[in-house]
């Protein structure tokens, strides 16, 4: 199995898709264990100290003016995990709880919360063993860290609550690290505030929506060609040097994958015949200016994560010359902001998708397509509510876009009161990837057929490929109203793990 070693310099994308989504084990590097142990004399030498320091040997929040004597230091660590364990609602996803524990170890490993080694090393012990703490929705305001998510974790990492073992059944944490040979830990001064204090669920979420975001993109721009050649559309507008005067990189990038798929195609450049039209509308012409703005706002985002992979977000820090501050890193707003664009981004991707499935349908304006591909129509809908479920999904998706970052709601008796809400942020957007994903198969769904449907006229070598790879998924071509939902669901599948765009590439080579 894959091992993915933390050390003190942060960690990157692929170790966090690899330990959330591959299951890969966890080992803290020597220099990692290093780096905690001479933190942790720090912070023991301060705790020594009859000086009060805030998260050593202070309350928390709006009660950080209170000293505590240090026979009740451990009560407090505990105390502050199992109150913040506050969470509400619904389970979150395994992946999401693997993400987040791993990129608190991140942190911890890097020497900056004063944490001693072993508690490290029972952080990774749980997530080799498989091990999943019960997360809930709702109970971060994405500042002070995702307190409520984290704060579950800590309390399994300390034998209480539940969590999830390698089986899949919820049991007592306590009972799991037992039959693991884990030992619960113990919390000394400050180790229960370092657990609870970063933007880890957010970032973890936002890692993983730009892994699924880059396929979801290449995939629309498939899509996209294949409904341009089913519309009988030019290609012309994708030509390199039309998009070298306005020189966005995504745009550029959409506008060549969408040429590579409709290189040969026998369907494309048909303005002058019986239908003539001087250009296709903007869901067609403009395809690689909208999926390419979404592709730039993909690398900002990109950008802000691997800056936040190598940060060590907690309050106080130990720094480097051995002083201990207070600090506001740990406010989600940095990556709060992407996650509400990425949101926006892909609302606007899935409505000019659907834009054109609408198209595709309407005998009006698809020159020369039965209504609704439809096989007698009339006595057939065809695909005609395949488009409404379609829209319904837009629609959700456009409600989603409106930003989580731009509320704050004041807690801790006013003494937090500006939070980021990335958390929130990031909860919808992983619907929204979802939905996305639906909305590009309804599309793939549509555009297949309707190129099917153009008899005599020969398509591209790449959109054969994917006909073929389509139909041999278990996706109907043409023909009589049948049952349709699981067609979609098999198109949808066929989207979301990535055999579309392996299709494309049999004939293409590597899309951008």
């Amino acid at each position: 199995m894959h091992t993915v070693v933390v050390g003190t310099s942060g960690v990157t994308a692929s170790d966090v898709l690899a330990v959330a989504r591959g299951g890969a084990r966890v080992e803290l590097s020597a220099e990692a264990v290093a780096a905690l142990t001479a933190s942790r004399e720090i912070v023991d030498a301060l705790a020594a100290k009859p000086d009060p320091v805030y998260g050593v040997s202070t309350g928390f929040g709006a009660l950080a003016t209170r000293h505590i004597s240090p026979e009740l230091r451990a009560q407090l660590q505990r105390n502050i995990v199992r109150s913040h364990a506050a969470g509400m609602g619904p389970r979150v996803e395994r992946e999401v709880v693997r993400a987040l524990m791993f990129l608190r170890l991140k942190t911890v490993c890097s020497g900056r919360t004063g944490v001693r080694p072993e508690v490290a090393r029972t952080m990774a012990d749980v997530l080799n063993a498989g091990i999943t703490p019960v997360v809930h929705e709702y109970g971060s305001l994405g500042c002070s860290g995702d307190l409520a998510p984290l704060s579950h974790c800590a309390l399994a990492l300390m034998g209480e609550g539940e969590a999830e073992g390698p089986d899949g059944s919820v049991r007592p944490a306590g009972e799991l690290l037992a039959e693991h040979g884990i030992q619960p830990v113990e919390l000394r001064e400050k180790e229960g505030l370092a657990l609870l204090n970063g933007t880890d669920g957010m970032l973890g979420m936002l890692v993983m929506a730009l892994a699924d975001l880059d396929l979801l993109y290449k995939s629309a721009d498939v899509t996209a060609a294949l409904s341009l050649e089913a519309l009988l559309g030019t290609d012309k507008v994708l030509a390199p040097e039309l998009h070298a005067i306005r020189p966005h990189p995504g745009q550029a990038a959409s506008a060549a994958n969408m040429l590579a798929v409709l290189k040969g195609s026998g369907l494309t450049g048909h303005h002058q015949d019986d239908a003539p039209r001087v250009q296709d509308a903007y869901s067609v012409r403009c395809a690689p200016q909208v999926a390419g703005a979404g592709r730039d706002t993909l690398a900002h985002a990109r950008l802000v994560a691997e800056r936040e992979l190598a940060a060590a977000v907690d309050n106080p820090v130990v720094l480097p010359d051995g002083r201990v501050e207070s600090n506001g890193n740990f406010h989600g707003a940095p990556v709060a902001y992407v996650l509400d664009f990425l949101a926006i981004a892909v609302a606007d991707l899935a409505s000019i998708a659907e834009r054109r499935t609408d198209r595709l349908l309407d005998k009006n304006r698809s020159h020369g397509l039965p209504p609704f591909l439809a096989d007698d129509a009339g006595v057939d809908s065809g695909l005609m509510i395949a488009q409404y479920t379609q829209a319904a999904l837009v629609s959700e998706l456009k409600r989603l876009a409106v930003p989580a970052s731009a509320d704050s709601i004041p807690s801790s008796a006013m003494q937090e009161d500006h939070v980021s809400m990335g958390w929130s942020a990031a909860r919808k957007l992983r619907t929204a990837v979802d939905n996305l994903t639906r909305v590009v198969a309804v599309e793939l769904y549509a555009a297949t057929r309707a190129v099917e449907l153009r008899e005599g006229l020969t398509p591209a070598p790449a959109t054969r490929a994917v006909v073929t790879a389509v139909r041999e998924a278990g996706v109907g071509g043409p023909g009589a109203d049948r049952y349709l939902a699981p067609d979609l669901a098999a198109a949808d599948a066929f989207v979301r793990d990535g055999r579309l765009v392996a299709a494309v590439e049999t004939v293409t080579g590597p899309l951008s």
